[in-house]
């Protein structure tokens, strides 16, 4: 083996151990678990059944949230894909990628306004049909999203239906020994969501005690103390948030159980919204923050109504633990990130952004994130994920985290020094100590101006780079050391040089627009001031 091919294989090694070391013994435990079960099924022609006799309630539901429309007559839209099915539909479809596939299973058109009970019959009849040849759709996430949906529909609809019921049942049983206890995150937060909807729906207490087991545990660990979601994804924040203000519907209005769950849902409901309320910008868009994209979950503002609907109130907290924090002045709102990138054990959807930041003024985007139009694991996910892809700093062209394969990070940024005063904020992370660099960002808030510092400690000099990524609407211009943002006015100081180029804003997926980002070249110190 030659010296590049020892070297390339070391660092592939090094970088899977700096992935793995930080998983929880669950997470190990359960992966070759489902992988012997799997492999055993196989062999010894073990199918799971797919009707069981069923004997649901009658349930009472508030309305929830509808969805966007996505199907109208055998043609289904997802992901800004569309995707006509002439004869049969094929819920196998896997030509725009396994989450289009993972949509059109969910059945979440199930609840946009314009479909009828006899369309939505004649769609979970079709699906039956099919059950025998499924691929993904049998998958454990699936099944739980499925599962709240098909219960909602056939409660709002007073549906009854033996043969759909059975079927349920019997998808119910699969998630149940299927519990996403290898991934955990939002995916097992998710199985106990539906778990508990089809306790109630078919009054079975293994369910019950299961999803209950479940939602004590995640919701405490997986609610921070600040009232976010702990993925640190503004757009699964309000996925979650959702999910929980349907449990409270669910729990509430039916009295199968004395359900001691309904103090706890409340409670997290009530700090999420607080969180969602100070994160999300006056004019009710959300920052794209780590994997957020528009026209995935419900808006803030349904949200808020939801949850007026049923008499949940947000409680809000400061913004700590999550590591973002939102400034207010009278023209501007801004979100800057000093905190870690998530849980240590779960980080598919954080991104390389420490000391990344988001400023609107006067209610318009100006700087963003870069947003997220893709979970394939491809160069353009490679890409949205870096670095360079945020309103931060590359030190000689290396990653502060080291994401990769579309869900993984190996060796991760730590803010290691946080300051805290009325107007300012210092933090140092060490994500670059790996080429013997510290970078410390200060941001500085006055009425009319921001000032943000950047220093890079080191042994010797490096070249570094900040960019900052400006929304497609808007008009920039370079004339010497000032560069015009709309009508704010960007200064550099001790920087070597500043350049315009291209990127692509992703503000949903499939969705790419042209749009400027700004580099500014230096190499020990750059203060840059925004002047509004």
């Amino acid at each position: 083996m030659n010296e590049s091919l020892k070297s390339t294989t070391m660092q592939r090694y090094n970088r899977l151990y700096s992935t793995l070391k930080f998983l929880k013994p669950k997470q190990f435990y359960y992966r070759f678990y489902y992988l012997l079960t799997i492999k055993l099924r196989k062999q010894l022609d073990i199918k799971h059944p797919l009707f069981k006799d069923s004997h649901p309630s009658t349930l009472n539901l508030l309305s929830s949230i509808p969805t966007t429309q996505c199907y109208i007559e055998n043609k289904f839209k997802f992901l800004n894909l569309e995707k006509k099915f002439t004869t049969a539909i094929d819920w196998n479809f896997s030509e725009y990628g396994r989450l289009w596939t993972y949509n059109l299973t969910y059945f979440d058109f199930l609840h946009q306004k314009s479909i009828t009970k006899k369309e939505g019959l004649i769609l979970m009849h079709d699906f039956i049909d099919q059950s025998a040849t499924l691929n993904d759709a049998l998958e454990p996430f699936p099944i739980s999203l499925r599962g709240i949906n098909w219960v909602k529909f056939l409660a709002n609809q007073n549906i009854i239906d033996s043969r759909i019921n059975d079927s349920l049942f019997a998808q119910y049983h699969i998630l149940l020994e299927n519990l996403e206890y290898h991934l955990l995150g939002n995916h097992l937060l998710e199985n106990g969501f539906s778990l508990l909807f089809g306790a109630y729906y078919f009054q079975d207490e293994r369910f019950y005690i299961t999803a209950k087991k479940i939602l004590s545990a995640e919701l405490k660990e997986q609610i921070l103390s600040d009232g976010a979601h702990f993925e640190l994804s503004p757009m699964y924040h309000q996925t979650m948030l959702f999910r929980i203000l349907d449990c409270i519907n669910l729990v509430k209005n039916n009295s199968w159980k004395t359900d001691e769950l309904l103090a706890l849902l409340e409670s997290k409901a009530s700090v999420m919204l607080g969180w969602l309320e100070t994160i999300t910008y006056a004019n009710g868009s959300i920052p794209l923050l780590n994997d957020s994209t528009n026209g995935i979950a419900p808006t803030s503002h349904d949200l808020f109504a939801y949850a007026l609907l049923q008499g949940i109130y947000s409680t809000k907290l400061p913004l700590q633990v999550s590591g973002y924090r939102k400034i207010v002045k009278d023209h501007y709102e801004c979100i800057i990130d000093v905190g870690n990138i998530g849980p240590d054990y779960i980080p598919g959807h954080a991104h390389s952004d420490t000391f990344n930041f988001e400023l609107h003024i006067d209610e318009k985007a100006i700087i963003v994130d870069t947003g997220l139009s893709t979970y394939e694991t491809n160069i353009q996910r490679t890409s949205e994920r870096s670095t360079a892809a945020h309103n931060t700093v590359v030190i000689d062209r290396k990653e502060q985290s080291e994401v990769w394969g579309g869900f993984r990070v190996a060796k991760r940024a730590k803010v290691i020094r946080l300051i805290e005063n009325h107007d300012s904020i210092e933090a140092t992370h060490d994500g670059y100590l790996k080429i013997g660099a510290l970078h410390t960002r200060k941001f500085s808030f006055d009425t009319h101006k921001i000032t943000i510092e950047d220093m890079i400690k080191g042994k010797k000099l490096h070249q570094c780079i900040a960019y900052l990524h400006c929304h497609p609407d808007v008009t920039v211009t370079i004339n010497d050391n000032a560069i015009q943002i709309n009508n704010a006015k960007l200064t550099c100081f001790n920087h070597n040089s500043l350049a315009l180029n291209t990127y692509n804003y992703a503000p949903e997926f499939n969705t790419l627009i042209p749009s400027t980002v700004i580099e500014i070249m230096f190499n020990e110190t750059l203060k840059m001031e925004i002047s509004l």
